[in-house]
């Protein structure tokens, strides 16, 4: 078995997106951990300090962005990358007032959400939250 390539968090309400991206991503040689609920993954006592988070934006309950907020406060490095169906201009400005540098669009095209993972398990550097200012 070869070593691992990162740890991925993937936190998503639909359980084929999610069954699919630890299938993919654990081919990819990465350790993945998956949640169906941002709740769900803030109850976590261990939850991972390091590694990649890979979020759906449209969740009921809490959103991927509010998700991302909590979650700064607990794991203020970690980076982030939202995935959602309905990427607006808006919705990307309010993911980067989070720190989340990625946004990508449902369905997932080649290669770019693994491009986006590797990029952040390097060190990459991602923004802080607020870096870039209010929303309008």
């Amino acid at each position: 078995m070869s070593p691992s390539a990162g740890t991925v968090i993937v936190v998503d309400d639909d359980a084929a997106v999610r069954h699919a991206l630890q299938f993919a991503l654990e081919l990819e040689g990465f350790d993945v951990h998956t949640y169906e609920s941002g709740p769900e993954m803030l109850a976590e006592a261990a939850l991972a300090s390091h590694g990649c988070l890979v979020v759906d934006q449209y969740m009921p309950g809490m959103t991927g962005i509010e998700l991302v907020d909590q979650l700064r406060e607990r794991c203020p490095e970690i980076p982030a990358i939202l995935i959602t169906a309905k990427a607006s201009d808006r919705l990307r400005l309010a993911a980067a007032s989070s720190g989340i540098r990625q946004v990508l669009e449902k369905p997932l095209q080649d290669g770019a959400l693994f491009d986006s993972i590797n990029k952040a398990l390097a060190g990459a550097p991602w923004p802080r939250r607020g870096d870039l200012g209010e929303i309008p």
